[in-house]
């Protein structure tokens, strides 16, 4: 609290002690309980209105000190008290931190300091399957925004003294809890360490969000790639885990974060993990082909037409020349045009409601671009080749905000110099790519460095045999998950 730079201690006086707190927090929904014990010393609870469940603090608090002569001392009074969550606060600042929290804090005559008791009450969203992550095989729970709620999921999967949580407070006027969670024995403490000194050393206002922390914790927070692996499931996160990741789990935030990160994740489902190996290995393969269809086509279309034409088979090259002939635009701005409007259409589809979202699309596909073809705008192929490119991105949902941004770089390549600029920009991304290492793990791993045991749960998906030892890249202290058992 930067309100007061001086830590004002509390006294033994219930009212004057009041009378510091509400100073400290003036605000109007801090309100004061006041009541008295059976020989009649006065007590009262300061607390945060909405937050604070008052049936609790009456029966659990209040009742029993009203029907009992007044304790003596700390011992006493939480003997009295049928709370289980009891702790005790000194000074002012410790004591408003609880109560905006949520947790009130008892004053009892004759007695220094306050009793910070755990009655927090938050209106919670049900847990409910992930909109970004919906599987038909598979586990169907997700995150929600309650950092103590998310534990208790990741709890319930991992029965298990080695798995540890780490809290911290982050943010001067947010107080957001951010929990990281690891396997001890299987990850590296010192990345946990590592991680936990870096959020220490972050002084900002507020982190409404585990994007926040992302961003907090990546070396280049300004590139498109994403150097954070991200999650709502919990079965996810714990699988991760298992592997030898590390979870952070951020309060108001149903998204999970886990490092290190490889490239090679977002390629993966979570249904991939239900299904036959052949199965996945096929959905992964086909992910991969319309991440390069997505990025690539829009620019070799354009290429095409301006420097290599004459590249395409005959019947093509005929369409295609039909199709553009009597165009205004050049093929560039075409392309610009038309990712321009798809780019609106999904930010207005994201942005009203549902309903209206629905009818949005519909015009946007048929209407807009019908009348933009016989108006002689643009050319049916151009239409044909950015709603293809547009769909296949959506393959691999983390990867598609990046892919908006690759896709225009390319456009921009080929308009420029063609073949050429889509050779070069293909090289300076591979180089970029090849020399990021976040958190000690190559973001192209296990392609670059090459990882043979690696990869056999990459874009190639093994048998659960095949599998019983942890990814090296992780350096895993025990790297045996899966051991078969000798029978007699």
């Amino acid at each position: 609290m930067e309100k007061n730079e001086k830590v004002l201690a509390l006294q033994s006086g219930a009212e004057e002690n009041v009378t510091l707190l509400k100073n400290f927090l003036p605000a109007a929904d801090v309100l004061v309980y006041r009541f008295e014990t059976a020989d009649g010393k006065p007590c009262a609870a300061v607390y945060t209105d909405g937050i604070t469940d008052k049936q609790l603090l009456g029966e659990l608090a209040a009742r029993p000190l009203s029907l009992s002569p007044a304790p003596a001392t700390r011992e006493e009074a939480e003997k009295l008290l049928l709370f289980p969550e009891i702790k005790s606060a000194d000074d002012v600042a410790a004591a408003a931190k609880e109560i905006l929290s949520g947790n009130p804090a008892l004053l009892i005559e004759g007695i220094c300091g306050a009793i910070i008791l755990g009655t927090k009450k938050v209106t919670l969203r049900a847990i409910s399957e992930p909109q970004t992550s919906i599987t038909v095989k598979g586990p169907r729970e997700g995150f929600i925004e309650d950092v103590k709620t998310n534990m208790s999921l990741v709890r319930r999967r991992l029965i298990t003294p080695d798995l540890r949580f780490e809290t911290l407070t982050l943010g001067k006027r947010s107080q957001t809890a951010v929990c990281i969670a690891y396997l001890a024995g299987i990850a590296d403490e010192k990345l946990v360490g590592r991680i936990c000194e870096k959020l220490k050393k972050t002084e900002t206002d507020g982190v409404p969000d585990s994007s926040y922390v992302a961003q907090l914790l990546s070396s280049s927070p300004a590139s498109p790639f994403k150097q954070v692996g991200t999650t709502e499931k919990p079965d996810v996160l714990c699988a991760k885990m298992l592997e030898g990741r590390i979870g952070i789990l951020c309060d108001g935030s149903p998204i999970a974060l886990t490092l290190p990160y490889m490239m090679s994740e977002d390629f993966q489902s979570a249904q991939d993990y239900y299904v036959s190996p052949a199965r996945a290995t096929v959905n992964r393969l086909l992910r991969t082909f319309a991440v390069l269809l997505s990025v690539f086509l829009p620019a070799l279309y354009v290429a095409a037409q301006l420097f290599r034409l004459q590249l395409l088979p005959f019947g093509l090259l005929m369409t295609v020349s039909g199709g553009v002939q009597g165009i205004p635009l050049s093929p560039s701005l075409e392309m610009f045009f038309l990712l321009l409007v798809l780019e609106i259409l999904i930010e207005a589809s994201v942005r009203m409601p549902k309903y209206v979202a629905l009818a949005l699309s519909v015009i946007g596909a048929l209407v807009l671009g019908d009348t933009a073809v016989k108006a002689g705008l643009v050319s049916s192929p151009a239409i044909i080749i950015i709603a293809l490119s547009g769909i296949s991105a959506y393959t691999v949902p983390d990867l598609t905000g990046t892919l908006s941004l690759v896709r225009m770089g390319y456009i921009v390549a080929a308009g420029s110099i063609g073949t050429y600029g889509i050779i070069l920009l293909t090289g300076f991304l591979l180089y970029y790519l090849l020399c990021a290492d976040e958190w000690g793990v190559p973001l192209l791993a296990p392609f670059s460095p090459l990882i043979p045991h690696d990869l056999r749960d990459s874009l190639y998906k093994a048998d659960i045999w095949a599998l019983s030892e942890r990814p090296n890249v992780f350096r895993p202290k025990n790297r045996i998950r899966l051991r078969k058992k000798e029978t007699k």
